[in-house]
């Protein structure tokens, strides 16, 4: 599927955004030029060589807290991603399964979550359990979490019928759990990924999920709201990284889409053929 994607523009543009985030997680606070937590008498500093994106209203170098703040904004969306993933495709499978009790109480639940406002939810859970990212998005892991439970369950009735035809384990693998199950799935997963980072920056935003002075993407973009008549620019590469990362989520949820649907095969099906041809035609 990854040789499928890289062969869509969409899907390198995508990838490509979604490494470089995924490296500014692992390596970022090992990045930053200076401490993100010490302040200066250097106050709402306009970009210069000591501060390449400027300094905040504590004198803090707003680079290095850009990069020490991708690892929380990261982690807490991967967290909501993966909740969701196991919430929600396990009792979609079992529902298939269970009998009709189980069934009906999972789709009642299901219905429930999604008319639950999950943002006031999520910041409910951190006044109760406490101010924090991995109790926050536990909770809103759980509320997207249908999602997942549609979109497996769905693909198992598939599966089910499949079975109930007569067909071979190997087969049922081959031609339904790979390529009718699996690829909703990961859809699913990467388009539940850029949810998770709008979610994260809203909830860091307004000061929720993380304590200060602990920097986040979200965090350092409501700093710099404060200040706008002083640093009308200061905004803007904040909300162009979580624009970026959540764009390049979604973009990522259309390829795999695209190259896992039917029109997608056929699509990358003939572009082998005009190659092969083209491929043929040098060669005489």
């Amino acid at each position: 599927m990854i040789r499928q994607i890289l062969r869509l523009t969409s899907g390198r543009i995508a990838l490509g955004i979604l490494a470089v985030v995924a490296l500014l997680a692992v390596f970022g606070p090992l990045l930053a030029p200076q401490d993100p937590l010490a302040g200066g008498t250097d106050i709402l500093a306009s970009p210069a060589t000591a501060h390449l994106l400027g300094t905040d209203y504590l004198g803090r170098d707003v680079l290095s807290r850009l990069l020490d703040g991708s690892r929380v904004s990261v982690l807490g969306a991967v967290q909501v991603a993966l909740i969701a993933l196991v919430v929600g495709v396990v009792p979609g499978i079992l529902s298939v399964y269970l009998g009709r009790p189980f069934e009906w109480v999972t789709l009642r639940l299901a219905d429930t979550l999604i008319a639950l406002p999950f943002l006031v939810f999520a910041v409910a859970v951190t006044a109760l359990l406490g101010n924090g990212i991995p109790q926050a998005m536990f909770v809103v892991g759980i509320m997207v979490s249908p999602l997942f439970y549609r979109v497996a369950r769905a693909a198992t009735l598939s599966v089910e019928a499949a079975i109930v035809a007569g067909a071979s384990v190997s087969w049922v693998v081959r031609r339904h759990v790979w390529v009718k199950v699996l690829p909703p799935i990961a859809v699913a997963l990467a388009h539940t990924t850029g949810v998770g980072f709008v979610v994260v920056s809203s909830l860091t935003f307004l000061g929720i999920g993380v304590q200060p002075p602990a920097p986040t993407w979200g965090g350092v973009l409501a700093a710099d709201l404060g200040y706008l008549s002083f640093q009308p620019w200061a905004p803007l590469v904040p909300t162009a990284l979580i624009m970026a990362t959540v764009w390049a989520c979604n973009l990522l949820a259309d390829a795999i889409r695209d190259v896992t649907g039917e029109a997608g095969r056929a699509l990358l099906n003939n572009r082998k053929v005009r190659a092969a041809a083209v491929g043929a035609g040098k060669e005489a």
